[in-house]
């Protein structure tokens, strides 16, 4: 039986709660052998796995067949799936029941949505028809055309007080969970200390009840831009790319399939064929 959200929610300031992101079987069987607490099927598997340059294309379709994948690989760590950009945002009507299709589909036990007071009764919603539901505040990657692109948010005392409004908000509507993204410490510390519930940080600091990563970030998957808040624990990319050069090198050389990679047939039976 997996744990649920009340669960979580009574691990506030008694452990720090850990969650990776997974768009693939693999990768959520790895991630829960790990014993990850949480498995997020972030919109932002359409960056890192469909090539996209933000996440605004990203369709309910898309979420639900990596969410399948995701949960079937999953067998203890609580999935979460990203409602994607305007599955949600139409009406209550609309989040409902994108919401509903989601956990239906996929086998979830929670989704998250971008936005504050402005969604709350989205989330208020959602929740009671039994969904559980994470919020998510801060930098939004599904407004940055409206935030002016990817900024650390709440840096002055206006936006400081407007993530907190959010944050309070949501947590009246029923989320039991915030992202809180692209954050400034102390600020996202305070966030943790007046709401009642959980906070996952992203580039918001330490003093978060959790905290998340893209895991291709984490593992250094790509030689690309890496965020500031992220920690590289390997170097997948550099593995994966020499790994890739010697293939080639061995197919060209005939080096590969040696003796031990192919199968034998009997000579007799060969030369029958001749």
């Amino acid at each position: 039986m997996k744990h649920t959200a009340n669960y979580f929610l009574q691990q506030k300031g008694q452990r720090v709660i850990s969650m990776l992101t997974a768009y693939d079987y693999h990768t959520a069987c790895t991630i829960d052998e790990a014993g990850v607490d949480m498995i997020l099927v972030g919109d932002s598997l359409g960056n890192v796995m469909l090539g996209y340059d933000n996440t605004l294309a990203v369709t309910v379709d898309d979420m639900i067949h990596h969410g399948k994948a995701v949960c079937r690989g999953a067998k203890n760590a609580f999935v979460v799936i990203d409602m994607p950009f305007m599955s949600y945002q139409t009406s209550v009507y609309d989040a409902l029941a994108n919401a509903g299709r989601i956990v239906k589909e996929t086998n979830c036990q929670a989704v998250k949505l971008e936005g504050g007071i402005a969604y709350a009764d989205r989330i208020r919603a959602i929740v009671e028809a039994g969904i559980p539901v994470v919020a998510h505040i801060g930098l939004t990657p599904q407004s940055f055309n409206t935030l002016g692109g990817f900024k650390v948010q709440g840096k002055t005392e206006e936006a400081a007080r407007r993530l907190l409004a959010d944050a309070q908000a949501v947590t009246e509507a029923g989320a039991f969970a915030i992202t809180l993204e692209c954050v400034p410490e102390p600020l996202a510390r305070l966030v943790t200390e007046r709401t009642s519930a959980l906070t996952i940080g992203i580039g918001a600091g330490k003093y978060c009840d959790g905290q998340v990563l893209v895991y291709q970030d984490m593992l250094g998957y790509t030689d690309g831009f890496t965020p500031k808040f992220v920690k590289k624990y390997a170097s997948l990319h550099d593995t994966m790319l020499e790994a890739f050069k010697r293939y080639k090198a061995d197919c060209e050389r005939r080096d590969f399939p040696a003796e031990e990679h192919t199968f034998s047939i009997d000579e007799e039976v060969m030369e029958r064929l001749y």
